[in-house]
């Protein structure tokens, strides 16, 4: 454990007991268990995934898929072209998808809100390159990213053995208490905004994290702050399950009803590779609130981005660039090419 990364508090101990799984889920802003799931079930999880992975041409040929043994000559991060092509095969499986659905996962989440619950549509697996720390997840709430409702709870689960170094997931306790979202700011890495926890005195800026095994499991709502930790391995690919469960009847963004948008799949793209139907459109058996998505998160961030790039900020620059690269001819990139032009950079579409 990192001298500055505090452990979180295991609460195996309160798992069968509702009324303290809300009492410090409401005063710590997070719940942590240890083998929630059996790590024999993630495992084979785990296999299934990597395997696709390997096929994709991100693991080294020959090597075990188990161990997750990266190309370092293939690091791509979400918003690349190639990440698409890679996670769309991924995105396919059918497992990936039903692990929301674990009992496991579902009943914790039920008995910690004390309602009944659902799991998000929109599934995400989390895959992280080696030596490729720049792209880390930056600082932030997820309520900017994935809507509908305060009390949305995202679980975050390795899917394998995720030691401090390989870049698990950190949170500041409390921090949802804030009871607002803060504002973000443009910055490189999945979601591309982050928060600043310094500049807000009710928090305790004081990060707290795990060497994460098989089967645990992270949740909290969507208010706590939270960030990635850097992968500094030398080799070894990150992967795991990022989800979202709401309180049925709650709202839900618009958007959430839809496959993860790095997949670049539809539905009807994914369930042909399916083997059964129970899980197909099993939303639409529920009676939620569709509400738009706030689009203004992400076009405040994207119009810093303009104005960093302007001022030759390096970061901004690149994501210009990938942007324009990956964005085809996406008529809200014209500023951004005429960004890299002013600058006298390729602009390529």
């Amino acid at each position: 454990m990192s001298d500055n990364i505090k452990q979180l508090r295991i609460s195996n101990d309160a798992k069968d007991d509702p009324q303290e799984l809300q009492r410090r889920i409401a005063d710590e802003g997070y719940l942590f268990f240890r083998r929630l799931v059996n790590p024999d079930k993630m495992l084979e999880l785990r296999r299934e995934m990597m395997s696709v992975i390997q096929q994709v041409g991100w693991l080294i040929a020959g090597t075990d898929p188990m161990r997750g043994i990266a190309d370092i000559n293939m690091r791509y991060t979400e918003g690349d072209n190639e990440y698409t092509a890679g996670y769309a095969e991924v995105y396919k499986n059918e497992n990936f998808h039903r692990s929301a659905h674990w009992p496991e996962f579902q009943d914790i989440v039920a008995a910690m809100t004390g309602a009944p619950v659902m799991p998000h549509p929109q599934k995400v697996a989390r895959i992280w390159f080696p030596k490729y720390t720049e792209h880390t997840t930056p600082t932030h709430q997820d309520f900017v990213h994935f809507q509908g409702s305060y009390d949305n709870i995202t679980c975050w689960a390795p899917i394998g053995d995720c030691p401090i170094e390989l870049g698990g997931l950190a949170v500041i306790p409390e921090s949802h208490k804030v009871e607002r979202v803060l504002e973000h700011h443009f910055a490189l890495g999945a979601g591309g905004l982050i928060v600043d926890e310094t500049e807000h005195e009710e928090i305790d800026p004081v990060w707290h994290s795990i060497d994460y095994e098989p089967g645990d499991a992270l949740f909290f709502p969507a208010l706590t702050i939270h960030r990635a930790l850097p992968n500094y391995t030398d080799d070894r690919l990150r992967l795991s399950l990022d989800n979202r469960y709401m309180i049925v009847g709650d709202k839900i963004a618009e958007h959430m009803l839809e496959p993860h948008g790095p997949s670049g799949l539809t539905w009807e793209d994914i369930y042909p590779h399916w083997q059964q139907d129970d899980l197909k459109y099993y939303w639409r058996d529920f009676d939620n609130t569709v509400v738009a998505r706030d689009l203004s998160y992400g076009e405040k961030g994207f119009a810093e981005a303009l104005e960093l790039a302007r001022a030759g900020d390096q970061d901004a620059i690149f994501m210009l660039q990938r942007a324009v690269k990956n964005g085809k001819n996406r008529v809200d990139l014209n500023e951004a090419v005429s960004v890299l032009e002013e600058l006298g950079l390729a602009a390529e579409r």
